[in-house]
C-alpha cells in the first residue's frame, strides 16, 4: 500500500454498518455475511452481481497459456482458469477521485 493508506477489516465494516444503519453488531454481521454469501453463490454459478452505482462482480475466464518454470526455465502448460473480478461503477469511480 502507498504511504498513509490503511485497510478496513471485516469487523470494522460490521461496526460501521451497525452504527450507520442503527443495527446491533450481530445484525450488521449477519447482513454482511448474507450479502457475501449471495455474491459468492452467484459467482460460483457464473452469474454477474450488479449493485447499481457501486459496481459489478463477475467471473472472467483466463485462457490456457504456456509459461516457464522460474527455477528450471522449462516451459509449462498453465490451464484455463475462472477467476472473480470486480468492475467499479461510475458513482464509485467518481467518489474515489
Amino acid at each position: 500500500m502507498k504511504g498513509g493508506e490503511s485497510q478496513m477489516t471485516k469487523s470494522q465494516i460490521v461496526e460501521e454498518l451497525a452504527e450507520r444503519a442503527d443495527l446491533t453488531k450481530r445484525a450488521a454481521e449477519d447482513a454482511l455475511n448474507a450479502l457475501l454469501g449471495v455474491v459468492t453463490e452467484e459467482l460460483a454459478k457464473g452469474n454477474k452481481v450488479t449493485l447499481t452505482g457501486f459496481g459489478t462482480f463477475l467471473v472472467r475466464t483466463r485462457a490456457a497459456r504456456m509459461g516457464r518454470n522460474p527455477q528450471t526455465g522449462e516451459p509449462i502448460h498453465i490451464p484455463e482458469q475462472v477467476t472473480p473480478a470486480f468492475r467499479a461503477g461510475s458513482a464509485l469511480k467518481e467518489a474515489v477521485k
